[in-house]
């Protein structure tokens, strides 16, 4: 029954939010692609806000305070603890401040776009003063409270900001306990689907699909039950990240998440996607870089897990500078990857980050695993180093806007074998609406047969490095190179058809004979 219940709340959730969209998009307030930006903006205010108040609350009640409500405190006596919240918390957050008191302001409040700048402007400020101001440093860039694209005058943006609050003010985001962080968590993937979906090739690049997301942190986890920390070195909103929490559990991944993304917007939104997922601020460390150029995690490496969907063929200074052939990460291949397809270097990266016990899982455009040149012969550097543990054939349109196969290269430093594992999974997934999705049962069937690194025909082949790299093969890692697709052309028995057509012919020759007969009974 609770899960019945649970399912229920989700529902309603997804329905909140499916509302507040036809009121402001669907109406012509606010645009697909700006909706996001403003409703996850109004989810993490209100997410912080509760969080913060919850904190207080919990700590008073405790001491016997049992009727405190820091939401009723004056901003003066509250005043008294921000030094001592802001090292505990990261932040600080008058009660003046808090999403439920401005909401309830909120429609009487004429300046309500300044109101909400200036409290977003607060809480980064507050942040500054401590160890989590990288966290909160420009998270409301993308809530422009004086935009015209909520608006033409001040009171069309205000009535739009009171819509947004009263919208998120509604969803169902608590449990009996308190916050619920999955709820938040949900919330935010959905919205995330949601935009991705209506606004094309430019939301879907930065979507990485929820059952995608588990079959990559189960494939980097297997036979692990802890790690160190996990790292996507193109981390987009976080999803990756964040599944491998869903994987192994919180309190599992010991020293935290770890992402690097190069687009504003989508850093902005993988450090709220931490927050509502109830990262605390000190479990995660997000930069703003070219990963590639200009990695900014080297104290941190190696990492246990590595997981990452980096864009594909995306271009980099790559073989026109000679320079980057020095670099650490590229220089064990003798050959950098090609400047208009920086892929390899993706993997290259990754490898050269990956914990000697761990494991990276990356999905891979199938052009890099038998296109010729600098990509084969990195290629060929990670076999002959017996580095790829297993290539994975993906079915088609699992992706937003992707409707192509695409692949997953699984690399290890600590592999027990010689051979690399193929999997042609082309056909693990289920129909829904549009696109393909993986079950739960396609996802174990590709987990374990991994996992087991045993022949079963059709669907996966041990291929030993020296096979992969003779001379007919050439080091491609193309999947349908070594596993046989499955005939599944109708079989036809040519002495039973043969038989069928010698029955038809002599039918046909009693039939002509029948209407001869009968014509020439007429012309008489």
């Amino acid at each position: 029954m609770p899960e019945i219940k649970i399912d229920q709340k989700r529902e309603e959730l997804f329905r909140n939010i499916y509302k507040i969209a036809t009121d402001l998009v669907h109406a012509g307030h606010v645009s697909e692609w700006d909706f996001k930006s403003y409703v996850l903006g109004t989810m993490f205010y209100r997410y912080i806000s509760e969080n913060f108040a919850a904190y207080i609350n919990k700590g008073e009640h405790a001491a016997g305070n049992k009727d405190f409500d820091y939401a009723k405190m004056s901003d003066a006596e509250a005043e008294t603890a921000r030094v001592g919240l802001i090292q505990e918390k990261g932040f600080f957050i008058l009660p003046s401040e808090l999403f439920c008191n401005v909401r309830e302001r909120a429609d009487k409040d004429e300046n309500l776009n300044e109101t909400l700048e200036r409290v977003f402007k607060n809480i980064e400020s507050s942040a500054a003063t401590g160890a989590a101001e990288s966290d909160f440093a420009g998270l409301f860039d993308d809530f422009d409270v004086n935009a015209k694209a909520i608006g033409e005058t001040v009171a069309k943006r205000n009535k739009v900001l009171v819509a947004l609050l009263n919208g998120v003010a509604q969803m169902p985001l608590f449990s009996n306990d308190g916050i619920n962080a999955d709820m938040f968590g949900d919330a935010y993937e959905y919205l995330m689907g949601m935009y991705a979906a209506n606004a094309g090739k430019k939301g879907g690049q930065y979507f990485t699909p929820a059952d995608v997301s588990e079959l990559l942190s189960r494939l980097g986890t297997i036979g692990k039950t802890k790690i160190n920390k996990v790292y996507d070195p193109a981390c987009g909103s976080g999803s990756l990240l964040l599944k491998a929490e869903k994987v192994l559990g919180k309190e599992n991944i010991e020293q935290g998440f770890y992402g690097q993304e190069i687009d504003l917007t989508t850093y902005n939104l993988c450090r709220i996607n931490m927050f509502l997922h109830n990262i605390p601020f000190d479990k995660f460390n997000i930069v703003r870089e070219d990963t590639l150029l200009s990695p900014m995690h080297w104290d941190d490496q190696p990492f246990d897990l590595i997981v990452s969907n980096p864009p594909f063929s995306v271009p980099w200074e790559g073989d026109k500078n000679p320079l980057l052939i020095n670099d650490p990460r590229f220089s064990p291949a003798g050959v950098l990857a090609p400047a208009s397809k920086g892929d390899m270097a993706f993997i290259m990266h990754a490898l050269s980050w990956l914990s000697a016990s761990g494991t990276a899982a990356i999905v891979c455009f199938p052009g890099i695993m038998y296109r010729g040149g600098a990509e084969q012969k990195i290629r060929k550097y990670l076999v002959d180093n017996n580095y790829v543990d297993a290539i994975i054939q993906l079915p088609a349109n699992l992706f937003l806007n992707v409707t192509i196969s695409v692949d997953i290269m699984l690399l290890k430093k600590n592999k027990t074998d010689n051979s690399v594992l193929f999997v042609d999974a082309s056909n693990e997934f289920v129909k829904v609406t549009k696109n393909n999705r993986f079950s739960e049962e396609n996802i174990t069937h590709i987990v374990s047969a991994v996992a087991e690194r045993k022949d079963e025909e059709h669907f996966c082949r041990m291929v030993p490095n020296d096979e992969v790299g003779n001379k007919d093969n050439a080091y491609n890692l193309s999947v349908s190179t070594y596993v046989e697709a499955e005939d599944t052309r109708e079989v036809v028995d040519i002495v039973k058809l043969n038989a069928e057509i010698d029955e038809m012919v002599a039918r046909e020759n009693v039939l002509r004979a029948e209407i001869n007969k009968i014509i020439a009974e007429i012309e008489v």
